[in-house]
């Protein structure tokens, strides 16, 4: 997905700037670079979270081991790098660099949970942005400024690509409830057992306040998984997390208004769809 979409935007952005939709052998390369930054990330993220499959196969941390996971996944990100530097141009260096400070923070960010309940929920959307969100806003960023795209353009793939990546993220956390690990290709309920309270869960808060304590403690008392699952469920924290994915795809169509007429930014548009109505 991630460089179908900034592959649909460096084109959308050409022709609205260019009368054209050719696609710059520089923008073709961010969107190798992104991917490139995706894969290291998911294969950092088995090792942290000790996972055992990725999409119904055995993760590379089941089969080859952390060690060789964390080379992977660096080896990757050298390449990447490398591959922007090449480039020669500082400000869509400056652009990328920083998807990699924000999955770190993203990282910490995971590790804990705000204790007043109106940060809660803000807490959750940041880290949802640095972690998914980021990479795909800023690689939309990119190849805007690599198409020559003004401030106003760059800041409106920018927005487009940031609410994208939190629906997506959305839907996720919403699928991690709703479907079964043989659907989606993974375990479900994998936050909960990781410790995290995600959206549906913080949702689930309004009508279930009980479950506060067990966001704080991260779930680790025998029960709060089960119960914390239970709670969702008896409650519409599914319909709001679904509800609000789809007001962020709304509002990344409606930053898409201004660009020239063109199929890619019909394609964008349509993106949004499948974001909000994928099984898995």
């Amino acid at each position: 997905m991630r460089p179908v979409i900034t592959v649909l935007t460096a084109r959308a952005v050409n022709e609205h700037v260019c009368k054209h939709h050719r696609l710059l052998s520089s923008q073709l390369e961010i969107a190798k670079v992104t991917e490139m930054i995706h894969t290291a990330s998911l294969l950092h993220d088995d090792v942290l979270d000790m996972a055992d499959t990725r999409r119904g196969k055995p993760s590379a941390t089941q089969r080859y081991g952390q060690r060789k996971s964390v080379m992977a996944g660096n080896y990757m990100l050298s390449v990447a790098l490398m591959m922007l530097g090449k480039l020669d141009n500082p400000e869509v260096t400056v652009v990328l660099s920083q998807v990699l400070t924000d999955l770190v923070q993203g990282e910490f960010m995971q590790l804990g949970s705000k204790e007043k309940e109106d940060e809660r929920f803000s807490h959750y959307l940041d880290k949802s942005f640095k972690k998914t969100a980021s990479l795909i806003a800023n690689s939309c960023q990119a190849v805007a400024i690599l198409g020559g795209a003004d401030k106003m353009v760059q800041q409106m793939c920018y927005q487009y690509g940031r609410n994208v990546g939190i629906a997506f993220q959305l839907v996720d956390d919403f699928l991690d409830f709703a479907a079964s690990s043989n659907v989606v290709g993974k375990p479900t309920a994998v936050d909960l057992r990781l410790g995290m309270a995600t959206a549906p869960v913080l949702f689930a808060c309004e009508k279930f306040p009980e479950l506060i304590p067990m966001i704080l403690r991260r779930f680790s008392e025998p029960g709060d998984v089960e119960f914390a699952m239970e709670c969702v469920h008896r409650s519409d924290g599914l319909q709001q997390t679904k509800l609000l994915a789809t007001q962020h795809c709304l509002h990344a169509i409606s930053m898409l208004q201004q660009l020239a007429p063109s199929q890619e930014k019909l394609a964008l548009i349509a993106i949004t769809d499948r974001v909000i109505n994928r099984i898995k």
